[in-house]
Parts: C-alpha cells; structure tokens; sequence
C-alpha cells in the first residue's frame, strides 16, 4: 500500500524529501493528480502530495507579475486573473477531461511540470516562456531558487526554465512567480467550412504568414466537428479550419476583413464572435474531441505542412480520429482500441519519416504505458546530457522514477 505526505508549507516538502533522499524511498509526485495518466506509471511506496501547497502570495496587477504556491488549483489562479482582465497567455490545458476527472483541476506547479500551452502557443510560447521564478527542492533534500520576481532578471543559469517539461523528475517546486499579460478585449475566428486537410493547412500557414496577428490556427475534419458544437453548426457539419484573432475590437474587425478577403476563394466563411470564439478554442485547447473515451491518444508535434502526410501514413493501419492545431503543427490523434507496441512504433517511424518530431502518448492503459516509452525517445547525445542532469538534481532517482525513461 502507498503511503501519502501531504506537507502543506514549504518547509514540510524540504523535510519529505530529505527523508526520502536519505532513506532511498520513491516518492510520487502529484498535485491533483489531473495529469497522473501521462508517461509511465510510477513505481513508488510514497506518495508525495502538493494539494496541500496552495494560495497565491503575491500579484500585482500594476507589474504584470503573479506568484504563488505549487499546489494552488490553476482554476482559481485564472478566476483572480480574469477579474482584472489579465490572463496565463499561453493559455495552459485542461487535461482533466480527457482523464475522465473535473474541469479545472489542475495545479500552476502542474502547468510548468508540464511546460503547458494551448492553441496561442504558435504566438505566445509554452509556460518556459513566462516562468520568472521558482523555489525548489532538488531529489538531494537540498532547497534552491532561480529568478525573482521582475521581467528582466537574467543572471545566472536560467533553472526555472530548464524545470519545465521535466515532469517532476528533477525538483519538487513549491512556489512559482509567472509573467501575466493583459486579456484580449475582443476575439474572432474565422471559420472555412469543407476543406480537405491539405487544403486547410496550407489557407492556415498562408494566414500566419500575413502581417494580421492570429494567435490561433486549427482544422478540424468532418469526421470530428460534431464534437465541437459552435464549430459545427458554423460550418454546416462540414470540416472547419479555424484562424483566431485577438486584441482591441476595431483592430479585430479591421483584420478579420483582410484574413476573409484572403480566405474569400476557399468557399463558405463564418465568423464566430467573441464569447463563441472563446468558447471553440477551449474546446480545442482541452482536445474535447477525445473526452467521451478512454482509446489511446497521441500528441504529435511535426512540421505544420507535414501533418496531413503522416495522417495518411496512419490511416492504412486502422481507424484513427484526429485534428490539427498550431496551423498544422500539432496533431491529437486517437487510435481505435487498445494500440500494441506495433502500431506505437508505426506512429514514430510516420514522424521521422515527416522530417521528424514527437510523439507523445497522453493517453492509455498501465499496460501500453509500460510497454512502450510514453514520450519521444532521445537522441544518444541528448539522453546523455538529460541523464547527467537527472545525476545532478536526483542522483538517488528518488523524484517519479521511470515516468520519462
């Protein structure tokens, strides 16, 4: 049976893992346990809980700057935010839904484990971008922190950005400082309804190549837009290709008209206002296609005019659902059923054969998570240096062993 410690200061988490670095004992780290599911399952008698490590210690509005505990629910963070019409602008995930669990569930220390981003990732970067600090707990029992609490602070190793994406492998984080920004006052998206995946990604990398700013870029097929009701109905049920753009009203209206006069020899056009562009962008953020089951999901990042290639490579070894974000950069796939080690490998060799990327299981049952590696392997130079590292921060392995291995 797992044991759980559940410190709820920062002094406690410094004592659980020094005990644990002294004694050799794993331990599991988790906040809400929103993204439990992802990489492989831990092997651990101790579990480490941060739900405990919660409340926002300092924001100031006025300096573009929020601070706050590891374990503090990204919910109530985003809440704060939105009442002074600010916001996270890389606009982290959801992954609770596609687990089956609650909306909103999620941590801020979860959010930079993670290196979370949505759709506004292709204009405002992932959580690495926007971490200005942290403090720590390396797998030695050992306290540290890295940045401060202003924009420009540079000196030294920048480890709050090398902490994100480590999936908690490196360092328990207790507390994190994040660069906020304001909140668009007006959103838009223009809707192409019918086109075929080629098609689409190539209206969206024309539309990012103009000078009109989209911060969304996104096509999803027919076989999959019923899922996405605003999207739907918008597009007659057909396939919809997505292209968001934010800011002052009339400056959303001026570019909206430019991106339709753009787009005018594609077909039908809609364009979804701000409420429902909101809300179609979560959908897309949250990969809400693939909420209602528990299949195996991929996401897969490649050259944006390379996505449509490997779904075609996919499609001749079963029945897939998928979309495209990030103009054609980002593919969620689903795989129908339990997929093997085979049809895991197939969808990696489709990668490399797309001039390569990553393919990452999100999602799948403890048996396909330890058969294969849940995340894109390394190059040997780069496995290397990633292991040197992990020597340094947790010498003992004592931090989620085997979730990224």
């Amino acid at each position: 049976m797992t044991s759980t410690l559940r410190p709820d200061t920062a002094e406690g988490v410094l004592e659980a893992v020094a005990w644990a670095a002294a004694e050799e004992r794993p331990l599991e780290i988790v906040g809400h346990g929103s993204k439990r599911g992802v990489g492989r399952p831990v092997q651990a008698e101790f579990t480490l809980d941060l739900s405990g490590l919660t409340g926002v210690t300092l924001y100031e509005p006025e300096e573009l700057v929020l601070s706050a505990r590891a374990g503090t629910p990204l919910a109530e963070i985003e809440a704060l935010l939105k009442d002074n019409n600010q916001a996270l602008a890389f606009e982290p995930m959801d992954y609770g839904p596609i687990f089956g669990a609650a909306r909103g569930s999620g941590t801020i220390g979860g959010v930079l484990a993670t290196n979370g981003s949505g759709p506004r990732r292709l204009k405002a970067g992932a959580a690495r971008d926007h971490i200005l600090g942290i403090h720590a707990v390396s797998g030695r029992g050992e306290a540290f922190k890295s940045g401060g609490r202003v924009v420009k602070n540079v000196t030294g190793y920048d480890l709050s950005k090398g902490l994100a994406g480590s999936w908690g492998t490196l360092a328990v984080v207790t507390d994190l400082t994040f660069k906020v920004l304001p909140r668009p006052e007006s959103a838009a998206t223009i809707l192409i309804a019918g086109l075929d995946d080629e098609t689409a990604i190539v209206a969206l990398c024309q539309g990012m190549g103009t000078p009109w700013e989209v911060s969304g870029a996104a096509h999803l097929p027919e076989a999959v837009v019923s899922e996405v009701p605003d999207a739907a109905f918008a597009a007659g049920g057909k396939a919809a290709t997505l292209v968001r753009l934010e800011g002052f009203a009339p400056s959303v209206a001026y570019r909206a008209e430019k991106l339709k006069d753009l787009f005018a020899p594609l077909g039908g056009i809609a364009i979804l206002e701000t409420d429902a562009s909101e809300a179609l962008w979560r959908s897309v953020r949250d990969a809400e296609v693939f909420e209602a089951t528990s299949d195996p999901l991929w996401r897969v990042s490649v050259a944006p005019n390379m996505g449509p290639g490997v779904v075609e490579a996919l499609k001749d070894l079963g029945d897939i659902r998928y979309f495209y974000d990030w103009s054609g950069g980002l593919l969620w796939i689903e795989t129908s059923g339990e997929a093997d080690d085979g049809l895991s490998r197939e969808i990696r060799l489709a990668v490399a054969a797309a001039g390569g990327g990553h393919a990452t299981l999100v999602r799948g049952s403890p048996s396909l998570r330890t058969a294969i590696s849940p995340f894109q392997p390394q190059p040997e130079p780069l496995a290397a240096l990633s292991k040197r590292l992990r020597e340094q921060f947790d010498p003992r392995g004592i931090l989620n062993p085997g979730r990224m291995n």
